[in-house]
């Protein structure tokens, strides 16, 4: 997309805003899908809680994808997108029996992460098909927040666990037909995530009703120039010969799954903020937009870097400028940043804001969360209104003091 165009879709929707680009959520899908051509059965399952807007989900339907969901509401997201249940997997963590029972009943595919759940739901409901999560010790990711395969992390069951697994699956005879891990996010070194799935590929001949493997995701994206990124082309060539060979030795064609969430859609979102102030220090000029962490947290979160730049003056002279938001402590979206020359009334268009920006807003401070847009075949449709006073108060309870 253009500087004119969004400058035109801030002007109709106004700001704070986020802004979506098709063209660049199909590019990266088709992007994987051609690294892993050589997989007969291949399955790609868009990691909902990146981005959840239900047009979002609807694009990803339309481009052939199936979903992966933590929570019974992202479910119900993806059934009310015209998803199928069979087209849904959930792979929550920590959540209640309960709450897989009622989606295991909707049809959806279930990934169990813990021995405890697994043995109840095993003895409960043995002939329905469960995926098991496991954790391969193998961290990887940008974050600490973000690296899941770790031996301390809250997710999968270890593979020195493996003997309670295999325990508990002939104890109660379920029906097993899925293995998946997923190591974290911003995935550098891919030998590092070719190791995890050797790991995964021997967990997976202890089990002999596979339908699918399952290797998650975490493929980094550039978030900004000369940035590295995890290089998927390589990746697929080197995994897809390995997957094929395993296949082979396990006597029957299994399905390769996937789920991608920021590298589907992180590149295809812009954020945009509207300038207040142009405030002078000492020793520091701030910009300061009408937004703030409630709409962004992933600088303040994970020290994340999203280019900024300045949309209504992208050709200026560069200057130095801390990017700052309006929430009542510290709140800074860049440092001591080089941004072409910022004035009071410019839009900034923050990249990568595709995954985990809307889907982590808040309403800190009693702010309104923003409005989202999708550039669909040449034109801006609105998927999502800016939220107003009534959204704040909606389900408050006022009661009478005496």
């Amino acid at each position: 997309m253009q500087n004119n165009q969004l400058l035109e879709i801030a002007k109709e929707f106004g700001s704070p805003l986020y802004v979506y680009n098709a063209e660049t959520i199909s590019y990266q899908y088709k992007r994987l899908t051609s690294a892993f051509k050589g997989v007969k059965n291949l399955r790609i399952n868009y990691a909902v809680k990146a981005l959840s807007n239900v047009s979002v989900l609807k694009f990803m339907k339309k481009l052939g994808s199936n979903i992966d969901t933590v929570s019974i509401q992202e479910v119900q997201l993806g059934l009310k997108a015209g998803f199928e249940p069979e087209q849904i997997i959930f792979t929550p963590n920590g959540v209640s029996l309960q709450e897989i029972e009622t989606v295991a009943k909707l049809g959806v595919q279930i990934n169990i992460d813990n021995l405890s759940i697994l043995e109840q739901f095993g003895t409960a409901y043995p002939k329905t098909p469960v995926c098991i999560r496991i954790n391969p010790h193998v961290m990887a990711g940008g974050n600490t927040n973000i690296s899941v395969g770790h031996i301390d992390s809250k997710f999968g069951i270890s593979i020195h666990q493996i003997p309670h697994i295999l325990r508990i699956v002939e104890n109660t005879n379920m029906h097993i037909n899925g293995i998946h891990m997923h190591t974290g996010s911003d995935i550098l070194d891919i030998d590092v995530f070719l190791y995890a799935s050797e790991i995964l590929f021997e967990t997976a001949k202890n089990f002999k009703t596979l339908e699918f493997i399952d290797f998650g995701s975490g493929f980094k994206v550039p978030y900004k120039q000369g940035d590295i990124e995890t290089n998927i082309e390589e990746l697929g060539v080197k995994l897809t010969k390995r997957f094929n060979a395993f296949c082979k030795a396990y006597g029957r064609e299994l399905t390769l799954a996937f789920e991608p969430g920021k590298f589907l859609v992180s590149e295809a979102g812009q954020f945009l903020v509207h300038v207040n102030v142009i405030k002078q220090t000492t020793s520091t000029v701030f910009a300061q937009v009408d937004s703030g962490f409630n709409h962004l947290i992933r600088p303040m979160l994970y020290g994340a870097q999203h280019d900024i730049v300045n949309i209504s003056n992208p050709n200026g002279r560069e200057r130095f400028y801390s990017v700052v938001g309006y929430i009542c402590e510290t709140d800074t979206f860049a440092n001591n940043r080089r941004i072409s020359e910022i004035n009071e009334g410019d839009i900034l268009a923050f990249k990568n804001a595709g995954a985990y920006c809307y889907s982590m807003a808040s309403n800190y401070n009693s702010r309104y969360r923003p409005a989202e847009v999708l550039w669909y075949k040449d034109k801006a449709h609105l998927i999502r209104k800016r939220e107003t006073f009534d959204d704040i108060i909606n389900n408050q309870i006022e009661i009478v003091l005496d």
